[in-house]
């Protein structure tokens, strides 16, 4: 989705036509079209021919598409060193200055807007997805933990019921074989009496 455009061998010093790029990084196009025509900067006339000619390279590259609805924007824009002139300035004293001659490499990268917001909707269903199946699986956990812990608790209250089913039965026991005994002794009583 990306267009590129390149300026070569650009006769203005890097650190000038850096000043401009820095103008236009991230803006969208009409925006940047806008910042370029209005700046008085060398190398705004420059920039704003590349930035042009990439509008015409995205264009040739998506034809189905319209360069108004596919909101393109400055995704990337770089400046280069390029080769540097040499030249002699005569100085007094029959001396010589150097004078160096800097030109400069542009790389001006566009892209679609809507191509991001694709890509931020499609991470965004992702993320969701992850979220759901997280939730998901601690569900299980939690409902698995729930059913060790109910299994837990139920095998101590099924000990206590035995327990105490034992105790009654022993008791039973106790008060059945007690019982003759008592009956025994309630017999007695009750032939001292009548005596």
């Amino acid at each position: 989705m990306e267009a590129v455009a390149k300026l070569k061998n650009c006769p203005i010093p890097p650190r000038k036509m850096r000043m401009v790029a820095d103008l236009i990084r991230g803006e969208r196009v009409e925006k940047a079209l806008g910042i370029l025509k209005f700046e008085p900067k060398v190398g705004s006339r420059y920039i704003e021919k590349l930035l042009i000619s990439a509008i015409s390279n995205w264009q040739n590259k998506h034809e189905d598409e319209n360069v108004d609805g596919a909101n393109l924007y400055v995704k990337t824009i770089f400046v280069d060193q390029g080769r540097t002139l040499k030249r002699l300035r005569p100085a007094p004293q029959g001396r010589a200055h150097r004078i160096r001659k800097r030109s400069n490499h542009v790389t001006l990268v566009l892209d679609s807007m809507n191509a991001i917001i694709e890509k931020a909707d499609k991470e965004a269903e992702k993320k969701a997805e992850e979220v759901k199946s997280e939730a998901k699986a601690k569900a299980s956990e939690e409902k698995s933990s729930e059913k060790k812990t109910e299994s837990k608790a139920k095998a101590p209250a099924a000990k206590t019921e035995k327990a105490a089913s034992a105790k009654v039965k022993t008791a039973k026991k106790a008060e059945s074989k007690s019982a003759p005994k008592a009956k025994a002794e309630d017999s007695k009583e009750k032939n001292e009496k009548k005596k």
